[in-house]
């Protein structure tokens, strides 16, 4: 969903037929600022400018989307008409609290990783039409985006792979008829499944579920024989063990918790004078 149309959904949703406050209240000229409660990284700029622009606030920034914050820190002042700023302030702080909240748990992950030059990637468990926004998210975090949708790469999971009888022949197939630059990734569940899709021609193999022994196997053995294939390493990744399946030597590894286990912070937006 384009932003704009996404915040003006957003913001209808809670507004629906107009705030029964600015009915019976006087505009004034208002300024008000957001402040951290608990510790984070921040998220949302980008469609925190966009909600100001539509509604002509003044915004002055004290973040950038990745930083860091601390417990009583002011991140933003918003300034404009009162009216306005007060019907807007839960979306406003939703925003920054959904995104800000991803980031900070993706700012985790990435840490226990960096050491050993491993991509932290999201996936597809993303909330119904909130995709885009959440792995923006992430990006504020530091990982790094897999694919979007099922249209900017092929992967053929267990699921899809049930349901083809010729590997190798399907991949023939499958290099006709999807776009150039589009990449296939094959989904592994054994040594065997791996062989297979390097010999098929995959540009991607996920080593879903295996053990760290298991994973290092498979890296022996792609580098040896098919070095141009990346190694993806998936499921069971916590922040308790991703920095041993990033001592594997894949090269990238993906997780969902990284938007769906993110708790939220604790922001507050608080009128001045």
């Amino acid at each position: 969903m384009l932003k704009h149309k996404f915040i003006e959904a957003m913001i209808s949703e809670d507004v629906g037929r107009g705030d029964l406050f600015s009915r019976i209240s006087t505009a004034k000229e208002v300024r008000a600022y957001i402040i951290a409660k608990s510790d984070g990284l921040f998220a949302g700029r980008e469609y925190i400018e966009t909600i100001a622009k539509m509604y002509d606030l003044k915004l002055e920034w004290k973040v950038e989307d990745g930083s860091e914050f601390e417990v009583g820190q002011k991140l933003l002042f918003v300034s404009g008409n009162s009216k306005h700023i007060l019907s807007l302030e839960r979306s406003i702080l939703d925003i920054a609290l959904h995104a800000s909240s991803i980031a900070t748990l993706t700012g985790k992950f990435v840490e226990k990783v960096k050491p050993y030059g491993v991509r932290l990637l999201d996936t597809r468990k993303t909330r119904p039409l909130l995709r885009e926004f959440e792995k923006y998210a992430v990006r504020c975090g530091g990982g790094i985006n897999h694919r979007m949708g099922l249209d900017d790469c092929l992967m053929l999971k267990d699921t899809h792979l049930k349901t083809i009888d010729n590997l190798a022949e399907f991949m023939v197939e499958v290099r006709q008829k999807i776009p150039f630059t589009s990449k296939v990734e094959i989904e592994c569940e054994d040594f065997s499944g791996v062989k297979e899709a390097m010999k098929a021609g995959a540009d991607i193999v996920m080593c879903d579920n295996m053990t760290n022994d298991a994973i290092r196997k498979v890296v022996a053995f792609r580098d040896e024989h098919y070095a141009h294939i990346l190694l993806e390493a998936s499921g069971n990744v916590t922040l308790e063990t991703i920095e041993e399946i990033a001592k594997t030597g894949v090269d990238a590894i993906s997780s969902g918790s990284l938007i769906h286990q993110a708790n939220w912070i604790d922001l507050s937006m608080k009128m001045e004078g």
